[in-house]
């Protein structure tokens, strides 16, 4: 099972036999709009608060993942999930609402991969026959806990980026038709020493990079054994960064396509968004939406997935704290591969 230091290796080979993609209007008006499974036309969703909004994107997600699984809603028996919000109140309320045995985990931007690692070492370890991993943010809940009043309208610099307003869901099983989950890298704490959180790709970049190399140390794969390496949400200021510290590393990823999930859900030459993506959704409905579809059509065979995470909080900010990133990998494949 364990491999190496950090990686598990999923001999049985849990299989996504389902998932759901929900957004907002921004991301609606992306290049990826079609492989969503919804897509709102209102950053409200008709809600009385921004929460109750994610909140409901969370939800919808969960419901399509089960829906496109095949299954009903009491076969799943574990629901991993995890959000930005103070005390994960969206993954909180959904489980309350879901009715299911609930793990709650936060890894800020990188919850998408931590939390499907979990659910595919749960089914591989045979303790679970069905388990769902699901995450959530919402841009105005994200920039109301962690910057300014959302109605404050502050203005920020090129190195920010804006937060995906959206949730991903998906259903990992021991059997079924579906990608293959067959092995994750765990990831470990890497602090760069930045402290502004206007520019976390910038501090995210070095533990991608760690995470990625442990990947191949641990189970002896290069870049070139995958079609595609997708980080989570270092945008372009943090991806220059990772592409510069692989060719100091002499890490050969001209060898494979390398992009990030911040980069390909927005056109950033046309839509206002900064650097570009982020949040934990960045990475959730880009790999449970575009990319996975991208397997099952045949024109991907396998991708590694690395969710990248700021562990900052209003509270350590304000305290003057550094920003404590964290990335993890799971490595994806079609399932007839």
């Amino acid at each position: 099972m364990l491999r190496g230091k950090q990686t598990w290796w999923f001999e049985n080979r849990p299989v996504i036999i389902g998932t759901g993609t929900v957004v907002g209007p921004d991301e609606g008006a992306g290049p990826l709009a079609a492989d969503f499974d919804l897509v709102h036309a209102e950053l409200d969703l008709n809600q009385k608060s921004w929460e109750k909004a994610e909140r409901l994107l969370l939800e919808q997600a969960s419901d399509f993942a089960i829906k496109n699984a095949g299954i009903r809603k009491d076969q799943v028996q574990f629901y991993i999930g995890g959000d930005l919000l103070n005390q994960l109140i969206s993954n909180s309320f959904t489980a309350r609402d879901l009715g299911l045995p609930y793990i709650g985990v936060f890894g800020a931007c990188s919850t998408s991969m931590q939390s499907l690692a979990l659910a595919a070492h749960l089914v591989n370890s045979g303790t679970a026959e069905y388990a769902m991993a699901g995450t959530c943010s919402h841009n105005c809940t994200a920039e109301k806990q962690f910057r300014y009043p959302t109605e404050y309208g502050s203005q920020k610099p090129p190195t920010a980026q804006y937060t995906v307003t959206g949730a991903g869901a998906a259903v990992v099983a021991a059997s079924g038709s579906g990608p293959v989950i067959t092995c994750a890298t765990i990831g470990k704490i890497i602090d760069l020493g930045i402290s502004d959180p206007f520019n976390m790709g910038a501090a995210m970049a070095p533990a991608a990079v760690d995470t990625i190399q442990t990947h191949f140390n641990d189970t002896g794969r290069m870049p070139a054994d995958y079609d595609m390496i997708v980080t989570g949400d270092l945008a372009t200021v943090g991806h220059r960064i990772a592409v510069d510290l692989f060719a100091r590393d002499g890490v050969p990823m001209q060898d494979t396509v390398f992009s990030d999930c911040g980069l390909m859900i927005y056109d950033i030459e046309r839509q206002k968004v900064q650097a570009g993506g982020s949040g934990c959704a960045c990475s959730a409905v880009v790999a449970y939406g575009h990319l996975l579809k991208r397997l099952q059509r045949g024109e991907l065979k396998r991708i590694l997935v690395v969710a990248t995470g700021a562990l900052l909080s209003p509270l350590s900010y304000q305290q003057g704290e550094t920003i404590p990133c964290i990335a993890h990998a799971v490595a994806i494949e079609r399932g007839d591969a």
